[in-house]
């Protein structure tokens, strides 16, 4: 009697840290951040989401609301650039958010997904002049909260 209770006791306890354990590793493996208010947009309001897939690169989605076009900004801009910080303190252009009608819908959403190889610690959007820039601008629309 006392081991088939003993048993059914270890087989709950084990079953319990399990899940536990599978809850932390789902859990670490998706960060979602909501971006910190803007002074150059105050109405837009977005989050990053960034999570590893199955080939160990770190997705990063980034949603956005009520964001202006960026040819109404003052000055007028060109595009939204997403930056992205390394862990080495390296900051990178990863790509543009378009502010086109066909990007955005009436309510001014927009999104945003790439691929890194490299764990992303930071990540920011700016209005500037040209897709390619090297380094960002001064015009900060969002950035994270990591």
């Amino acid at each position: 009697m006392k081991t088939k209770s003993s048993t059914k006791l270890t087989k709950i306890v084990s079953l319990s840290i399990c899940a536990v354990m599978m809850a932390l590793i789902f859990d670490s493996c998706t960060a979602k951040v909501a971006f910190m208010t803007s002074q150059v947009v105050p109405a837009a309001r977005g989050s990053v989401k960034i999570k590893k897939d199955r080939n160990h690169n770190y997705v990063i989605q980034v949603r956005l609301d009520n964001l202006s076009e960026v040819k109404r900004l003052q000055p007028a801009r060109q595009t939204y650039v997403v930056w992205m910080v390394s862990g080495q303190e390296v900051t990178k252009n990863i790509g543009q958010i378009h502010s086109s009608s066909g990007t955005f819908s009436k309510n001014l959403k927009a999104s945003f997904e790439t691929v890194s190889p490299v764990k992303p610690y930071k990540i920011f959007i700016t209005a500037e002049d040209d897709v390619n820039a090297q380094s960002p601008g001064m015009y900060i629309i969002a950035t994270d909260n990591f």
